[in-house]
């Protein structure tokens, strides 16, 4: 209950929370919850977005499957994966369209706010309004914030967005390390899930105390430090400048994408703002970029379309001995 409080104070659109167990359950029981509310089958996501590896979900999708040349994975059915529509982020022509020739069979479009999945993208002013359209059309709208969740403020990219979900799915910080991660949203959807309604979803380690307890402690910490997430983004502007200033004296094509603390180096000319765009990265080149800085004593993340993040642990002293051992590797 006090962890659902702080979630709220977090969200103030949010009037009841379920707890689940990891991202994959938050996002796999939101979707369910929409379709069994709008009575509809379909679903709509984003090329290169990843929700976790629920069947409908693995398709297109970002991260390791992306990294992998893999569409989609070995034991989907094709039957299930037509119900899930592809679109490309930051298209908002083509989301208006598919909502005007399609809306009355669509249960919610699921996204993630700032993509993490691709490397960094940042939406746009018009596709963000596109988004919100949806609920002309009777289509829920589902904020995947599990990676955005308290990271890019206190209620993630919501708050940083001025977003206007019905429902949004939260985890990894959420749980403070453990496996905690939660579903949450407007009462008149919400009541829909089992006991209250129709919507049948449970889990024995759902909500268990310990991880409840380490999420608690974490977002008291992160409430009482609001300072916590300038010193973000003021650490993150300056390895975004850092990096930029290294790749242009080294003469190589580059492209930095951040939000507060998640970052991305593609190396390719900008601007990088779709799927397609990320996909021209050189990344032959990024793994030249890893293994030097990991050589170095630094670990960024291993593939080119997984976005590297900043937390407060980290010093400026950090950024500057990152800096230097990309100096070196290239």
């Amino acid at each position: 209950m006090a962890l659902a409080k702080k979630v709220k104070r977090a969200y103030p659109f949010v009037d009841l929370v379920r707890f689940v167990n990891s991202g994959t359950e938050a996002t796999m029981s939101a979707l369910r919850l929409a379709r069994g509310y709008t009575h509809r089958p379909y679903i709509v996501k984003f090329r290169g977005n990843y929700h976790g590896h629920a069947d409908g979900l693995l398709v297109e999708a970002g991260s390791g499957a992306l990294t992998l040349g893999v569409p989609s994975s070995a034991g989907v059915p094709e039957e299930y994966a037509r119900l899930t529509l592809v679109l490309e982020y930051n298209d908002p022509e083509g989301l208006r369209e598919v909502l005007k020739r399609r809306g009355e069979e669509i249960a919610a479009i699921i996204f993630e706010p700032v993509v993490g999945n691709a490397g960094v993208l940042v939406p746009t002013e018009d596709f963000l309004k596109a988004l919100h359209e949806a609920p002309e059309f009777g289509v829920l709208l589902i904020a995947d914030e599990v990676m955005t969740g308290f990271r890019l403020a206190f209620g993630g990219a919501t708050e940083l967005l001025g977003l206007q979900p019905d429902l949004v799915t939260l985890g990894k910080i959420l749980g403070g390390g453990l496996p905690a991660a939660a579903y949450a949203g407007r009462r008149e959807v919400m009541e829909q899930v089992a006991p209250l309604g129709p919507v049948y979803q449970a889990g024995t380690l759902s909500g268990n105390p310990l991880a409840m307890a380490a999420g608690l402690a974490t977002l008291e910490i992160l409430e009482e430090n609001s300072g916590y997430y300038a010193y973000l983004e003021d650490l993150g502007a300056r390895l975004e400048r850092g990096l930029k200033e290294v790749l242009s004296e080294k003469g190589l094509p580059h492209t930095v994408n951040r939000v507060g603390s998640m970052i991305t180096v593609f190396f390719t000319e900008g601007p990088v703002v779709t799927f397609q765009d990320a996909k021209r990265t050189d990344t032959e080149l990024f793994k030249r970029f890893f293994h030097g800085l990991l050589d170095r004593g630094i670990y960024w993340p291993p593939s080119n379309f997984e976005a590297a993040f900043l937390s407060v642990a980290h010093k400026e002293e950090d950024v500057e001995r990152t800096l230097e051992a990309l100096r070196k590797a290239l």
